[in-house]
């Protein structure tokens, strides 16, 4: 009877809020997913990729492919695949990075609806992309932990998105989620439209792990996943992977709903 009056209940709910299309709000048959327009409109970041820093080949500028001599001259094991230029030129702090999505016009609503438009109705349908694209990254990851906000900013925009992301990819995988881990402690201007450079000065010193929470977390020795909305040059990832090694991990990985291409 119990079962009988919850699906009732569920079929009265369908028909007073149907599911819609979360691109267009289009009415729909199945909830957090999108119609067959707004599909068409998304890019998926698919292989070949770069091993480390996961920017498709088929979009990359021939000036940051890596030469064949370059790829023999570094004597690494690229069972796993081969590395970019930029890469194979300086790798950065974290060990792999992964996205859903190319960042372009048909992402970029998804993207700043989410981030700053309380559309955290979202959280599903995104991380169910996160999840495909970061599927090497699940079975023998330990932590999952969110790029911070600073505390002001966090209490402007009430959410860290990548809080939510975080925190549902950890009850989808069973991996402990850690929103304390790292925190910001230093309040940065807003990234958007800064190079690469500037970006990581704003960035150097911002983000701090205590021997507390390292210890809490039990970091040392193990594989951690970082979790963020957008990969546009890396700055921010890379500043929270040095600290993540620094207080011990073996592992950083790093999971985005987009990521930039040029």
């Amino acid at each position: 009877m119990k079962r009988a009056g919850t699906a009732v209940w569920r079929a009265v709910l369908r028909g007073l809020l149907p599911a819609r299309c979360s691109g267009c709000g289009m009415i729909s048959d199945v909830p957090h997913a999108l119609c067959a327009d707004c599909w068409s409109a998304l890019r998926f970041v698919s292989p070949p990729f770069c091993a480390c820093c996961g920017y498709p080949f088929e979009l990359m500028p021939v000036e940051m492919l890596a030469p064949a001599e370059d790829v023999a001259a570094q004597g690494r094991n690229f069972a796993e695949g081969v590395l970019c230029g930029p890469c194979l030129r300086h790798i950065p702090p974290y060990d792999r990075a992964r996205a859903a999505l190319i960042y372009d016009d048909g992402s970029r609503d998804y993207v700043l609806r989410y981030k700053h438009g309380d559309r955290t109705d979202l959280t599903p349908l995104l991380t169910r992309w996160m999840m495909q694209a970061g599927q090497d990254f699940w079975p023998d990851a330990a932590l999952l932990v969110p790029v911070p906000l600073h505390r002001s900013r966090l209490l402007m925009r009430r959410y860290n998105q990548s809080g939510l992301l975080a925190a549902a990819l950890a009850k989808q995988t069973g991996i402990l989620f850690a929103p304390d881990l790292i925190t910001r402690k230093r309040k940065t201007r807003s990234l958007a439209g800064l190079g690469r450079s500037s970006r990581l000065r704003e960035v150097q010193g911002a983000f701090a792990i205590s021997a507390k929470m390292a210890a809490k977390y039990d970091v040392a020795g193990r594989k951690i996943v970082l979790v963020d909305d957008v990969l546009t040059t890396g700055a921010t990832a890379a500043a929270c992977a040095h600290v993540l090694k620094k207080a011990g991990a073996m592992q950083v990985d790093l999971i985005t709903i987009a990521r930039v291409v040029r």
